[in-house]
Parts: structure tokens; C-alpha cells; sequence
């Protein structure tokens, strides 16, 4: 299956084009607006000095991330990059957080740094979502590290991990959020999400089975994925907004264990896959119908060649065949004429 790339290629594409500019290449001033998945907005604009360039972030989850330091969590992200790219405490309007890239003093930086830097800007949306999860992660470490010699079978620690935090990240509004739950030994991470049509939930199972099924197969490693439907899981009840249950809305659980925490750079693939795991979701289930239905296309051209090929002749009212061929010239044959 295919793996929807976690960078912006747009972001990465205008920066690059910025950067690593042609020989003959005059500067002109940029004003591009980029829209991705999840209503997320970008603006990369030039300011009155084109060599700056003023790039802002719109996410509608901003407010949930917040809570959790984003803020704090993207500047440490950056700061390597301090002599040339600034954070603006004057946030552009209708925007949550902007930076200012100096590419004058970039320009005698190595291709290596710049190519860095296009990278990391290009995935400003996975960092900032990412620090919801760092902050999960970073509570599971101090879980694991405080229950590692008790008996966590004892009701008054039981009760204790079962009032733990649950950290709500509203993604696509209230309908569709991200819940991660952390505990000592566990990290759970739950999606809901909306089925707009009936056809969507059906391939929306046969998909998850097929997450269920590779596990048991061969991915032993691979975290555990159950999926329930109206009803959230017990983990989650309380942080579920108190709105009416919908037919068609889905939970999606996955449960990371120690081996997919594991610091360093198999954390940070965790947090990149699983945070997409709702687009990449939906996409393969739209993927799967359009393919379905061009196949069923194809069978239908096939079984009305078949039907045409299959017409019986003309014949009259005896049931002798009407010979309508004709000659070039457009006369008709002669039937019985030698």
C-alpha cells in the first residue's frame, strides 16, 4: 500500500526553488497560500526585504496543542537553525505561528544545512502535532520509571493509572480528534473518525482486519489495532465530548508498547506514522472504491460487447432471415440471383 509522504511537497518544492535558486535568477517577491489534509494552511510570503521570507502555519487543532507546548516544543525543533531562521512573536493574522527565513544569511551555509532546513520546514505540521505525543511519551517514561518495582495489580495503583490524563487532540473538529492515553507499561493511542458513506465502514473493516491479520501473521512487532463503532472504548469514555451518538462514527485503537517507545529515532518514526494514520486511512478506502468501480466499468464494456455480438438477424413476419448487406455502391444483393 502506499504511504502518504508526512512532509509538505509544496512547502519543500517553494523553498527549494528560493534557496537553491537558477544562475540567472532574479528575486522576486512570493505570496503562495498552500492548503494540506486537515484543514491545515500555510502562507509563505516575501516581506518588504525579498531576501526574508515570512512563513505562517494554520491548524485547527492549535488550541489542544497548545495545552501540550507546542510552542516551547517547536522552538527547541528550530533553534539549531537560529542564525537565519526567527520566530515571530507577532503571529501573521489568521495564522497560529510564523517564522521568518533570512536566505541572504542562509546563502553561506552549506548545501547540506540547507537541504536540512527544507526538510524540517517542509514537516512544521508533524512537529507541531508531535508535541502532543512527545508530552505522552515523556509521561509513559515517568510512569514505567515510578511503577517499575511496584505490584501494579494493587487497586489503589489500578485506580491511579485509570484517573490518568487523557490528552485530546481535536484534529478535524469535535467529531474527529486523536486520544492518547499513557500508562506504565502502554501508550494508547485512539482515533475517531466519520464514515460519510455506508459503503466506507464496510471497507473500513475489511482494512483493520487486514491490520489484525498481518500482525498474527507476520508482524508480530506491530502494535495492536481493535476498532469499535458509536460506542468510545472504556479508556476514553469520560474525554469523549458529551454529544449524540452517530451510526456512522468509528474509534480506531492502537496500542503502543516499550518496543515502539523506544527513544531516538524509532520514537520519532512512531509519532510520524501514527499521526497520519487517519488520512492514510481514508485515502486507501477511496482508493479501493475507485478502483472497484473501474473494474466494474470494464466488465460492463465486456458484457455489452458480448450482448451486441449475441443480437439475433432481422427476419420478417415468417421468420426468414432479411438480408441487408450491401455493395459498396450501396446497392442490396439479389438473394437467389446467380
Amino acid at each position: 500500500m502506499l504511504q502518504i509522504d508526512k512532509s509538505n511537497l509544496l512547502i519543500k518544492k517553494t523553498l527549494t526553488e528560493r534557496i537553491f535558486p537558477a544562475p540567472d535568477a532574479q528575486l522576486k517577491s512570493l505570496d503562495r497560500i498552500i492548503s494540506d489534509f486537515d484543514f491545515t494552511n500555510y502562507h509563505v510570503s516575501t516581506l518588504e526585504d525579498r531576501q526574508l521570507i515570512l512563513l505562517s502555519v494554520y491548524l485547527q487543532c492549535w488550541n489542544d496543542l497548545t495545552r501540550y507546548g507546542v510552542s516551547e516544543y517547536l522552538k527547541l525543533k528550530y533553534q539549531k537553525f537560529g542564525e537565519f531562521l526567527t520566530i515571530v512573536d507577532d503571529t501573521e493574522a489568521g495564522y497560529n505561528f510564523s517564522f521568518v527565513l533570512d536566505t541572504g544569511a542562509l546563502a553561506s551555509q552549506s548545501d547540506e544545512i540547507k537541504q536540512e532546513l527544507i526538510e524540517e520546514l517542509a514537516l512544521l505540521k508533524r512537529h507541531a502535532i508531535a508535541s502532543a505525543f512527545e508530552k505522552a511519551f515523556s509521561r509513559y517514561d515517568q510512569l514505567a520509571e515510578q511503577f517499575k518495582d511496584q505490584d501494579t495489580y494493587a487497586e489503589e495503583i489500578k485506580g491511579e493509572l485509570k484517573n490518568e490524563e487523557v490528552l485530546v487532540i481535536k484534529y478535524r473538529g469535535e467529531d474527529e480528534c486523536i486520544y492518547i492515553k499513557p500508562s506504565f507499561d502502554r501508550v494508547t493511542v485512539i482515533f475517531s473518525t466519520i464514515f460519510k458513506d455506508e459503503t466506507d465502514k464496510i471497507f473500513g473493516k475489511v482494512f483493520l482486519q487486514e491490520f489484525v491479520d498481518a500482525r498474527k501473521r507476520s508482524v508480530q512487532t506491530a502494535p495492536q489495532v481493535m476498532f469499535t463503532q458509536k460506542e468510545p472504548p472504556l479508556d476514553i469514555k469520560n474525554a469523549v465530548s458529551k454529544r449524540q451518538d452517530d451510526d456512522n462514527k468509528g474509534y480506531v485503537t492502537f496500542v503502543l508498547f516499550p518496543r515502539h517507545l523506544t527513544k531516538g529515532e524509532r520514537r520519532d518514526n512512531c509519532i510520524s506514522y501514527i499521526q497520519f494514520f487517519r488520512n492514510y486511512f481514508h485515502y486507501h478506502i477511496k482508493c479501493a472504491k475507485a478502483y472497484m468501480h473501474t473494474r466494474m466499468r470494464h466488465r460492463v464494456r465486456g458484457f455489452l460487447k458480448v450482448l451486441n455480438r449475441a443480437k439475433p438477424e432481422n427476419v420478417d413476419d415468417e421468420g426468414k432471415a432479411i438480408d441487408n448487406r450491401k455493395t459498396a455502391s450501396g446497392r442490396k444483393f439479389d438473394v437467389g440471383r446467380v
